[in-house]
């Protein structure tokens, strides 16, 4: 009788223990497409209300100098699921808009962080825009996501109708097959409530979830509801009142999936990143205060709102003014799952914990870099000194002071050129390390273009100077 009671003790004591351990945090990725440093509420903005966006910002750490890998979107992405810089695998540009062969897209010998936690047991889903490789290959379904709502291209009208010439597999799709015109509203809403969705099926069991829930929104083409235009009727500028209401649509939907998490008793277990895959683009966004816009590596063009929430495990209200990049997302996340780096995998950031917690206060890198393909340009950012080479200005060199100077407005190359110097060779050094793209896109000579459009306003208005 004794043996048995103690062996029932055992049991009820195991039972509670286990009962009391907690799983492992999800993990929470929602990622803005084109979205302005400057067009946030938690970075200063007046005129777009971004609500649940400010509320989860201050949950957690607001990162000021937050960079995205690369000034546009689909190279963004890869730094990000990779955990790498996209150069080191050949996938620093767009995948092509017309003619993407079968094999263009982010390679699949190189590992994922969706196909790592899967590995962990973790249920995985993907939302919204993809944009990592056209064919059946390269689609989520393939690439470590059990669940897959969403469009496998650069970009889509809101109202979801296929690109023409496209089909409705170029569409959306629900685990590749088309999902029905019919079942779609307005697709920023749409992925919203799937993510509600995906929340509501996965909090049932014990296992933890990766959720990648990837907007569109506010990339062009610039589609709103009256719901949102009429949230933004105080914005005078059509242009920018239409391009404010995608902004508003995303953080109302933003708003539901946080206060599902609350509901189901996830958020604070749910270690949460928001971000930008790169500036403002030129459709009504705002990088400002800072120079440039989507496509350049000026600050306006990477330098993005990021924010960090895991409620209970980093101190909210904080405002981290170090550089932060996007690749820090990949081996951040490992740290909170503590999931261990598979060896054949070598990323590129740092775990932001300790210092978001105060661990260790040095910068979590010493330097980062940006390339565009074709030799268009590159950039590297050294403690306080950044060194923008840009082929777009007939291959002219810049130095900037960041700390100093942070909107980019003196360019020190000539009277600092041991700095240049320096700069440029690490460069050089990292550049080394990686390899010529796989493929090309017209991006950098979209960007040019830009260039020019400017230079043209500005001789227009100095048309009529009389010389003294």
């Amino acid at each position: 009788m004794q043996r048995l009671l103690f062996i029932l003790l055992i049991a009820v004591s195991f039972l509670t223990i286990n009962g009391q351990k907690k799983k492992s945090p999800n993990v929470l990725i929602i990622l803005s497409d084109d979205q302005g440093w400057g067009d946030v509420g938690f970075n200063g903005c007046t005129d777009i209300p971004t609500p649940n966006l400010d509320a989860l910002a201050k949950d957690g750490v607001i990162c000021s100098q937050g960079y995205a890998s690369h000034p546009y979107c689909s190279p963004s992405r890869a730094g990000l699921l990779s955990g790498r810089y996209q150069h080191r695998f050949g996938h620093e540009c767009n995948l092509p808009y017309e003619d993407a062969k079968a094999d263009d897209g982010l390679p699949l010998d190189e590992l994922m962080m969706s196909e790592v936690l899967k590995k962990h047991d973790f249920q995985t889903c993907a939302i919204g825009k993809w944009h990592l490789g056209d064919s059946i290959n390269y689609w989520p379904n393939k690439r470590g996501f059990d669940d897959w709502f969403g469009f496998w291209g650069g970009g889509l009208s809101y109202w979801g109708e296929p690109k023409k010439g496209r089909g409705p597999m170029g569409g959306v799709l629900r685990d590749g097959k088309p999902v029905p015109m019919s079942e779609i509203t307005y697709l920023t809403d749409d992925f919203s409530d799937a993510a509600v969705e995906y929340i509501d099926e996965y909090s049932k069991n014990d296992k933890p979830f990766f959720m990648y829930l990837a907007y569109n929104a506010p990339h062009s083409p610039i589609h709103a509801t009256k719901q949102y235009t009429d949230m933004v009727s105080h914005i005078e500028d059509g242009y920018r009142a239409a391009y404010a209401a995608m902004v508003v649509g995303m953080d109302v939907g933003v708003g539901k999936v946080i206060q599902k998490l609350k509901e189901e008793g996830e958020y604070e277990n749910t270690i949460i990143f928001y971000y930008s895959d790169n500036g403002a683009a030129t459709n009504g966004a705002r990088s400002e205060p800072y120079r440039g816009h989507k496509g350049m590596l000026f600050e306006g063009g990477i330098r993005v709102p990021f924010s960090v929430t895991w409620k209970g495990n980093i101190k909210g209200g904080q405002v981290y003014d170090k550089a932060v990049s996007a690749l820090d997302i990949f081996p951040t996340v490992l740290a909170a799952t503590d999931v261990k780096c598979p060896k054949n995998k070598e990323l590129d950031g740092v775990n932001l914990l300790p210092y978001f917690n105060g661990e260790v206060n040095k910068a979590p890198h010493n330097t980062l870099f940006w390339r565009y393909s074709d030799g268009a340009g590159y950039a590297v950012l050294k403690g306080k000194y950044k060194m923008v080479m840009s082929g777009f200005k007939n291959i002219e060199f810049f130095l900037f002071d960041i700390e100093k100077d942070p909107y980019e407005h003196t360019n020190l190359a000539s009277a600092k050129p041991e700095i240049l110097k320096e700069l440029e060779k690490e460069y050089k050094d990292w550049n080394r390390g990686t390899v010529p793209g796989l493929w090309t896109d017209p991006h950098a000579a979209n960007i040019s273009k830009e260039v020019e459009k400017r230079e043209s306003f500005i001789r227009k208005a100095t048309a009529g100077e009389r010389k003294k």
